[in-house]
C-alpha cells in the first residue's frame, strides 16, 4: 500500500532490479536502454560493425528485388541483367535532368542472343583435328571438334611400311674426308673463304617396326650417326642435291634397282653461327654472317625398296621413343626429330 502510495519509490526499485520484472515482451532494445553500454575492444567493434553492414546489404537487395519483381509484373519474373542495369541508369538520368528523352536504351535481349551464338561452320566435320596414327589405308577413328572460330591445318600425312618389307646391300666403300671434328671445321672455314656459306641438306626417312615409327640413320662410327645428305655443290638445287646425296649413300649405280625418293616437307632450319660444333635452330642476333645453314626434309618411301649401303658405313634404325631427348648419344639436331615429327600423322601399313 505504501508503494502503491508513493509512485517514486516504486520507480527506483524498477531501475534496481530490472531482471526481475514479470514482463514477457521486454525486447533487446529495452535491454540497452535500461542497461549501461560496456565498451569494446576495437578488433571486436569493427567485425560487429561489418556484421551490420552485411545486414544492411542483403536486406536493400532483397528490397530491391521485390520492387523490380513488382514492376516486371509478377514477384517471381526477375528481369535480365544487363536490362535491369540498364533500367537503373534511366531512372537515375529521369530524376536529374527530368524527361524521359536521356534516358538509356536498353539492349534488347534477342540481339545478346545473337552475340553468342557460335560462328557459322563451328563443329562440321571438316573442322577437325586429325588422328596420330591411322591404323589401315582408309580408316579414321572419330575426330574431336575443333574450338569454334580456330584456324587449323593439319600436318604431312605419313605413309609407313614395315621394316621387314626392304632389303639391304652393300657396296664400295666411301671416301670419308674427315675423320675427326677438327678436321671438319678446319675444312669448312678453309672452304667458306673460296665459296662463302656452306649449305647443307639431310632427309628423314622413316619406317615402322610393330607400330612404331624408326628413323634410318647412317653410323660411321661407334658414336657418331648423322642423317643421309650432305654439302649442296655451288648453285645447284636443293631437291636436286638431296637426291644425289641418298644415291650416293643408301642407293645401287644401277638406275632399275634405284628407290624413288619422294621429298615432300621442310622439317627444320639449323645454323652454324661459327666454325664450333655448335647448331641452332635461329640465328643469334648478335651473327650477321652465319658459316653454315642445315636444312632437313620429310623424305617419303615407297611400299619396297633396296638400300645399298657402303661397306664402312652401317644403316640403323632408331625408334623415336629412343632417340627422344637423348643429346648425349645422338645430338641435337636427330635428339629433337620426336617433337618436329609430332605435327605429322602417320598411317601405318602392315
Amino acid at each position: 500500500a505504501m508503494a502503491d502510495a508513493n509512485p517514486e519509490t516504486k520507480v527506483k526499485e524498477e531501475e534496481k532490479d530490472p531482471e526481475g520484472s514479470d514482463e514477457e515482451d521486454s525486447s533487446d532494445d529495452d535491454v540497452k536502454v535500461h542497461l549501461k553500454p560496456t565498451p569494446m575492444p576495437p578488433q571486436t567493434a569493427m567485425f560487429v560493425r561489418a556484421a551490420d553492414l552485411r545486414k544492411e546489404s542483403k536486406k536493400r537487395k532483397a528490397s530491391e528485388r521485390a520492387s523490380d519483381g513488382a514492376r516486371g509484373g509478377g514477384a517471381g519474373t526477375p528481369l535480365p541483367k544487363l536490362e535491369r542495369a540498364e533500367s537503373n541508369d534511366s531512372k537515375r538520368s529521369k530524376s536529374s535532368d527530368g524527361s524521359a528523352a536521356a534516358a538509356k536504351a536498353v539492349v534488347p535481349v534477342a540481339s545478346m542472343q545473337l552475340q553468342m551464338q557460335p560462328p557459322p561452320g563451328a563443329g562440321e566435320e571438316s573442322n577437325v583435328f586429325p588422328s596420330p596414327v591411322i591404323v589401315g589405308k582408309h580408316k579414321r577413328p572419330k575426330f574431336a571438334p575443333l574450338l569454334p572460330g580456330m584456324p587449323f591445318k593439319s600436318g604431312p600425312i605419313v605413309d609407313l611400311y614395315p621394316l621387314s618389307n626392304y632389303t639391304f646391300d652393300s657396296k664400295a666403300p666411301t671416301r670419308i674426308k674427315d675423320h675427326s671434328a677438327k678436321e671438319k671445321l678446319l675444312r669448312m672455314e678453309k672452304n667458306y673463304r673460296k665459296r662463302g656459306r656452306r649449305e647443307t641438306v639431310e632427309g628423314v626417312i622413316l619406317a615402322h617396326v610393330h607400330g612404331h615409327p624408326h628413323v634410318l640413320l647412317l653410323q660411321y662410327t661407334k658414336e657418331f650417326f648423322k642423317l643421309p645428305g650432305g654439302r649442296l655443290r655451288p648453285a645447284e638445287n636443293e631437291i636436286t642435291g638431296l637426291k644425289r646425296k641418298l644415291k650416293n649413300r643408301m642407293a645401287s649405280d644401277h638406275e632399275t634397282l634405284l628407290p624413288k625418293w619422294e621429298i615432300s616437307d621442310l622439317l627444320a632450319v639449323w645454323w652454324r653461327p661459327s666454325f664450333e660444333n655448335y647448331l641452332y635452330p635461329y640465328i643469334p642476333p648478335h651473327i650477321t654472317a652465319p658459316k653454315e645453314r642445315k636444312r632437313i626434309y620429310l623424305v617419303a618411301l615407297p611400299e619396297k625398296c633396296t638400300f645399298t649401303i657402303p661397306s664402312n658405313l652401317k644403316l640403323c634404325a632408331v625408334s623415336l621413343f629412343h632417340m627422344y631427348n637423348n643429346m648425349n648419344e645422338y645430338g641435337p639436331i636427330i635428339s629433337t626429330l620426336p617433337q618436329i615429327l609430332s605435327r605429322c600423322t602417320f598411317n601405318i601399313n602392315n
